[in-house]
């Protein structure tokens, strides 16, 4: 959780510009709701069903969005049940395994948004929601601790070039490419979590 925190403090201060607030306002309150639930019920989840669980929600929201890209009719949805389902899905994943990006990106791809505006408004609502979660961390499930926070600074400078990076590749990548990038990326990590 401190290294997504430093991560998303850079982000946020790079994309500050591209930032909508109407899709934050949208998503954050069912987010909320979705780490709450996440805080009760990711306790009661054992290693396996949570590592097939996630991957069988990652893979999903793959399919879901290639849905959303491929579709002859593209007509945004606009019916509040939209982005409550993903709100309350991506809260929930975020609590139990910072896996929130898989529902977020089918939300952005459904929205259409631009690349630079993806990110820098992905970037304020995880900065948000990672926050909210750091008591529940310390005090509630107690994964963040004087040993897990030295063994995080010892990884700030790792995040710090991946960062630097990201942000030079980023720049490169057309805006059709990168809706493709974030599919592709998004199914190997389900894969990758069967395979863990």
């Amino acid at each position: 959780m401190p290294l997504l925190i430093v991560g998303d403090v850079f982000a946020v201060s790079y994309y500050k510009r591209h930032v909508q607030w109407s899709y934050i306002i949208k998503l954050l309150p069912w987010m909320v709701g979705g780490v709450l639930i996440g805080v009760v019920g990711g306790k009661f989840i054992s290693e396996s069903v949570f590592r097939y669980g996630m991957a069988g929600i990652i893979l999903f929201s793959v399919a879901l969005m290639w849905y959303w890209e491929n579709k002859k009719d593209k007509t945004i949805p606009s019916h509040w049940t939209f982005a409550s389902s993903m709100g309350v899905l991506a809260g929930f994943t975020t609590m139990v395994g910072n896996l929130a990006g898989a529902f977020s990106n089918i939300y952005f791809l459904a929205m259409r948004l631009p690349k630079n505006t993806f990110i820098g408004t992905a970037a304020w609502l995880f900065f948000m929601i990672n926050s909210f979660k750091i008591p529940f961390h310390i005090w509630s499930w107690e994964t963040i601790n004087n040993s897990s926070i030295l063994k995080s600074l010892e990884l700030v400078p790792f995040v710090l070039l991946g960062l630097v990076s990201g942000v030079y590749i980023v720049k490169r990548i057309k805006d059709d490419s990168y809706r493709k990038l974030i599919l592709i990326f998004t199914a190997l990590g389900g894969i990758g979590i069967l395979f863990n």
